[in-house]
Parts: C-alpha cells; structure tokens; sequence
C-alpha cells in the first residue's frame, strides 16, 4: 500500500471509499462461499432520534448478499454491523482464513487501518476540551523538531530550494491533513521529495511504520514541507503525527491515552494497537492481491504469528488500530449522540459538530493529491470524511466516517439515524469502490424501513 507507486497506491492504508476489490480466478473457498451467517439484533438506547428500523425482507437481502462475498478469493470471512433506531443487527459470515476451518466469529479483532483517524481525532477533541491543547496554537511547544520549517519552493524542487514556512504548524492541520507533509500520488521517483520520504520510511504504506515516535519526528525534522502550513490537504502523515503530539502533550502513550479517554469509558474492551496474547485466538489472517502477478497473497497471519500479536514499536494514529464490531458500534453510537453514549460524555455536542463539519476549501482540495472525483461529493473535518452530495444510493449530504485500506469501513448518518460498519479481512487494490462495500452501503440503505 505504497502511495509512490501506482500498484501500491491501491492499496493505501486510508485509502477512502474509492478503492477496488480484486476478483481473482482459481481462489475459492466453497464451504464458505454462500455463508451460514451467524446474526443477533438487539435493541439500542432510546436516545435516538428515531424508532424506525429496517424493513426485514430487505434485511434479509443484505444479508444474504453479504454471505456470497464471503469465501470469494481473497475474502475468507467478514462482519456487519448495522444500526437503526432501536434496532441492530450483527453479521459474521464465511471462515477466519482461506483454509476455511474456522468459522468467522461476531467478536473477531480486525486491524481497522484508516478507521482509526476518527478515533484519534475523538481524542484530540478531549484534550482540546480540557485546555490542554487549543486548535490554533503552534504545536512547537510538544513537537519542537517541527519548529521553523522550510518548505519546497514547487513539489518539483530539489529538497534544498527551499523557502521560510509563513507560519507554524498547528493542531487544526494536523485534523485537517494540512500540516504541509502527506502522500504524493505519483509514479515511483516523480519527485525528489517522494524518494526522500520514501527513504525516510514515511511514506503511507500498508506496512505500519517501525520506529519510535521520537525517531519519527526526527526524520519529519530533516525534511522539508510540501506546501505551507494549512494551504493544502495531503493525505495520511498529519494523523500519525498528531498521535505523537496528543501522547506528549498527555504525557503518555496514545494507546493509554485512547484508553483512558475513550476505550475505557465506552466499554470498548478489545480496541488497542495489538491484541493480547489471550485473545489472539479472534484474530484473522489478511489478504491482498499480488499487483504484478494478480495473485492473492497473506498480508499478515492470523493469532500468534501476526505482526498485531504484540505491542508496536510505534502506535499509529493514522492506522494502526484494532477492533470489533461491537467496539466500533459503541464509538459510532457516542458520535451520533453528540458525543454521548448511555450517560457517559466523551465529547461536547459542539465539538462533534465541529469535527463532522468540512473544513477543507476548495483551493486546499487539490484533485490530484487523492483519488478522482473525490472532492467532487466529499468533504474533510477533523480526521474524517463527510458527504456533501448524493452521488450514490448511501451518500446522504452529512454522512460522516472513513475507510481503512486493510478493507474495512464505519460511517454515521445523523439525516437518516444509521451506522454502519464493515469489517474485512481483504485490502482494497484499485480505483474505483470494491464490490463488497458497495453491496453492503446499498444493502443497508435499501433495506431501510
């Protein structure tokens, strides 16, 4: 999921509702391939807008669309979650792995990737509220080696010609993906400034990043921006870097932050940057598709020989979460409340308003710094994507949430009281939306009662 080449770029940790799943010949999976989905509906707080559900029939439709995608090449397994009103329904299909022995569980621990950029900004938000960070203030006091940036005189220069950076950067910035580092969509070697970040081991990849927090601001330290503070969105870089600024400003890690300010207060029991030795037994092997050959290929191992089994050198902000249906429905439920879930505030009604309100103009919005048509119905808040225009059956103008490259997708609709989750164990590889989440958000909103 390297941005600097076409082929990996397909496979973005983040890469938003715009990439394509492959369907491969010769990989199959035929006890799993229809799918004996394993479903519970259960009831949510009264303290929805609305009582109104989903149409069983439809739901019935969804569901069985779902189990087909479930043992499709490179798709051993899934799990949905949906939720309307007073009405929610869980789905795991197909197997843990394509050997197909083990049956996908409703509480399987999915590496979330992207998923994890609305979660950490919830946290930035927290510290916002207690006085402890303020939106526009320099970040230099807690991340010095970003102080006095030079910043590319074109994306064409060499990393010398340089001019002064006319400001600091801030933590809006790093909400807003406009610090002035980010992903460059360009072929391999385009640009001096996408080799030396590709030498510096920053450039978003499917493979998290492997050094410490303060090794990671250094090499941020030897390179200059890409554009000026806050004139331009880039994708990526500023959420692994807010989650350095948020655990040095709380002076903790960001897992013990989140922990502290989220997890632990919504009863998300199996969210973190690894899973716990006793608890691997949950976790999937994942998937992705060779892009020279077309074959599919194990990402990473399922249990114990994943790379997920232990703590991280480095905890990303901008993708390295882990998680389950049930905890992301708690997060998503907190943020359709306002920032509230079953009596417990995480955060202001204000400041879930202003996180899901896009923050991005038009002349940040450049086409070519992500995928095509993009801004076209999107917008950007703090560390999500919102709907601005009913492109599709699901896109309702204020829809808000994100997608994570290892295949995974959450979004909150406060127009029509829905979440909805997917949760995958496939990366995304192309261009285009991937069959499985178009089938699942048209599944969900035609099966609305």
């Amino acid at each position: 999921m390297t941005p600097t080449s076409l082929a990996t770029r397909r496979t973005m940790i983040g890469a938003s509702g715009t990439a394509a799943i492959a369907t491969l010949a010769g990989f199959n999976n035929p006890a799993h391939a229809s799918g004996n989905p394993v479903t519970t509906r259960t009831s949510r707080s009264e303290r929805t807008m609305s009582t109104a559900g989903f149409d069983p029939d439809r739901l019935a439709v969804m569901r069985g669309v779902m189990a087909q995608h479930a043992g499709t090449p490179g798709l051993p397994g899934l799990v949905t979650a949906i939720s309307r009103g007073n009405e929610t329904d869980i789905q795991a299909c197909g197997a843990m792995n394509a050997d197909g022995d083990a049956p996908m569980p409703q509480d399987a621990i999915f590496r979330i990737a992207s998923v994890s950029k609305p979660i950490v900004a919830v946290a930035a938000l927290t510290l916002v509220e207690d006085g402890t960070l303020r939106l526009d203030d320099p970040v230099d006091p807690f991340l010095p080696e970003l102080a006095d940036r030079q910043v590319l005189r074109t994306l064409e220069s060499d990393l010398s010609d340089t001019v002064p950076a006319e400001r600091p950067i801030t933590l809006r910035d790093l909400l807003t993906l406009t610090p002035g580092y980010g992903a460059i969509f360009a072929m391999p070697g385009q640009y001096p400034i996408q080799q030396a970040m590709d030498d510096a081991g920053l450039s978003a990849s499917a493979t998290l990043p492997a050094m410490t927090p303060d090794e990671m601001m250094q090499r941020y330290a030897d390179l200059p921006l890409v554009a000026q503070p806050g004139t331009r969105w880039l994708y990526n870089n500023g959420s692994d870097i807010l989650g350095i600024l948020l655990a040095r400003a709380a002076d903790s890690t960001l897992g013990e932050l989140l922990q502290d300010r989220i997890f632990d207060p919504l009863g998300m029991v199996d969210s973190g940057f690894f899973v716990p030795e006793d608890e691997l037994n949950r976790l999937p092997a994942m998937y992705y598709r060779d892009p020279a050959s077309g074959e599919v290929m194990e990402f990473d191992a399922a249990g114990s020989e994943s790379r997920f089994a232990a703590p991280p050198l480095f905890e990303s902000g901008a993708g390295g979460l882990m998680s389950t249906a049930a905890d992301l429905l708690a997060f998503s439920e907190m943020m359709l409340g306002n920032g509230t879930r079953e009596d417990v505030r995480i955060l202001s009604r204000p400041s879930v308003a202003l996180m899901t309100t896009n923050q991005i103009s038009p002349a940040q919005a450049r086409p070519e710094d992500f995928f095509p048509g993009f801004w076209e119905s999107h917008g950007w808040g703090f560390g999500l994507g919102i709907d601005t225009e009913r492109r599709e059956l699901f896109m309702t103008p204020g829809r808000f949430g994100w997608d994570g490259g290892y295949g995974t997708s959450l979004y909150v609709d406060p127009v029509e009281d829905v979440i909805g989750i997917l949760l995958t164990q496939q990366a995304w590889d192309g261009v285009g939306l991937p069959t499985v989440l178009l089938d699942f958000w048209n599944g969900t909103y035609q099966a609305l009662a």
